[in-house]
Parts: C-alpha cells; structure tokens; sequence
C-alpha cells in the first residue's frame, strides 16, 4: 500500500504562483507513473500533469506552458510549480500514483490516491 499526502495549497491572487507538493510513502516503486489532478465542485476531475520514471510529462491543455511537473531521484515526492494562476485554476488538487498509461492523464489509471489541497485564485 501506498500513502501520499499533499501539501502546499492555499489562497493566491491571480497572476501569482504555488508550488505543490506530493510525499509518497509506504511500498513505493521508483518505476510508478505519478501525477496531478484537480476537481471542482460540479465538475469531473481534471488531469493536470503526470511524469514517469523516466522524467517524460505530460500536461492538461490548460496548463501547458505555466505548469511545472517534477520529481526527487527518490521517485518518493512529486512537485507541481503553479505560475500565472488564474481563477479557473481554483480547485482541489489530488496526487495520485501507478498510473497505467501516463501519457493519458485519465484518473481511471490511477490505483492510490492522496487526500488533497486546496488551491483558490482570486
């Protein structure tokens, strides 16, 4: 089993920047395809970026170009670099890790979960 808290969230001005961050423990595999996620109330969860064991990410099309995904050489914490947030940002933002396909940014590939954080851009 695997256990994975994030933390980092909380309250910005749009134009502003957060940095995310995902810690992994218990039986964790330096091979799992990790990712983002974020949901809205009323709306379904969004893929937001992933990264493989490789370093090879993927991103939403709504974040390409502000969104950073990266890793430690621990493969054990995973870290999402916000900048030029905008309101439509604003939504939980769950990690999530052995993701089937990792290039596909579908939660359905995902088998562990992490309880979330908040993100709101005003």
């Amino acid at each position: 089993h695997v256990q994975l808290v994030e933390s980092g969230g909380g309250s910005v001005q749009a134009g502003g920047s957060l940095r995310l961050s995902c810690t992994a423990s218990g039986r964790t595999n330096s091979s799992y395809c990790m990712g983002w996620f974020r949901q809205s109330p009323g709306k379904e969860r969004e893929g937001v970026a992933s990264i493989d064991s490789t370093g090879s990410t993927t991103y939403g099309d709504s974040v390409k170009g502000r969104f950073i995904v990266s890793r430690d050489n621990s493969k054990t914490r995973l870290d999402l670099q916000m900048n030029n947030l905008n309101p439509e940002d604003t939504a939980m933002y769950y990690c999530a890790a052995d993701g089937r396909v990792c290039s596909r940014l579908d939660p359905e590939d995902y088998y562990y979960w992490g309880q979330g954080t908040q993100v709101t851009v005003s």
